[in-house]
């Protein structure tokens, strides 16, 4: 591995030693610490959207962000605060009439909403174990795959949008996350259902890392390396959580009206 990757990968350890434990003990610690911290992190990638998009009203966006984030926390993914976010769509739109990057701007309002909200509503559906169990298994895909992408290296992902990223970190980090997620299940008793648990994680670390290069077009198209440089190691909140926030809504639909919480 290249010593700038290395140093990198070192700066995430360390970042990682002390944000992880802190999740981890919201999580389990339940209301109200749970909710400050999606309040919190979803403030923190309200203001990084509002400042990565140039516009000329940046705290009116943070600020709509802010408030639609806070509403799907406290709503729920219920018929008020949908009705709420079609109104916010609809002066977003308005807001934005004669700005550069109008459908970012636009966009910024549901993507940072209902993906901070949905890992609230997936915690409120299924409890502390499944919850945990999805973010061991986001985790394991962004390290599985630096760490086997740096290592192997190989045939290019998506090289116009994120050219370090390859073939062999998303094997790896498939690998990685299923390894994980399968090894929590056997250390929480629920070793009968590997199975079942380990094909959702290898759909999870698709979804995830069609995340991460969602994130990293908008950033591109921004002329960005970084959504901000708030995380040692990691640039922002927002390079942190893409594959989270992008796959969350994914994974609390199936566990809400398809799949069985085991």
């Amino acid at each position: 591995m290249e010593k700038a990757k290395l140093n990198s990968l070192i700066k995430r350890v360390m970042t990682s030693l002390v944000l992880i434990p802190l999740v981890i003990w919201c999580l389990f610690a339940g209301y109200p610490f749970v909710q400050i911290l999606a309040l919190a992190v979803g403030a923190l990638l309200s203001w990084e959207w509002a400042q990565m998009v140039p516009s000329v009203r940046g705290a009116f966006w943070a600020v709509l962000y802010t408030l639609g984030m806070a509403i799907s926390v406290f709503m729920g993914p219920s018929l008020p605060y949908f009705i709420f976010l079609a109104f916010g769509i609809v002066l977003a739109w308005i807001k934005a009439k004669g700005e550069a990057r109008r459908n970012l701007l636009v966009l910024g309002l549901p993507y940072v909403s209902i993906g901070v909200g949905s890992i609230m509503w997936l915690y409120e559906l299924v409890g502390f174990g499944v919850t945990f169990w999805f973010m061991l298994v986001v985790w394991s895909v962004d390290i599985g795959g630096f760490v086997v992408g740096c290592s192997l290296k190989g045939p290019k992902l998506a090289p116009k949008i994120s050219p370090n990223k390859t073939w062999s970190g998303l094997l790896g980090g498939m690998l990685f996350s299923v390894c994980i997620g399968n090894l929590f299940c056997w250390y929480v008793g629920a070793g009968a259902h590997m199975l079942y648990y380990g094909a959702l994680a290898a759909v999870l670390a698709i979804v995830s890392q069609i995340g991460d290069l969602v994130e990293s077009k908008i950033k591109r198209s921004l002329n960005l390396k970084d959504s901000s440089s708030l995380i040692p190691g990691h640039g922002g909140v927002f390079d942190r959580i893409d594959g989270m926030i992008f796959s969350a809504p994914f994974v609390y639909i199936l566990f809400r009206f398809i799949l069985v919480i085991l």
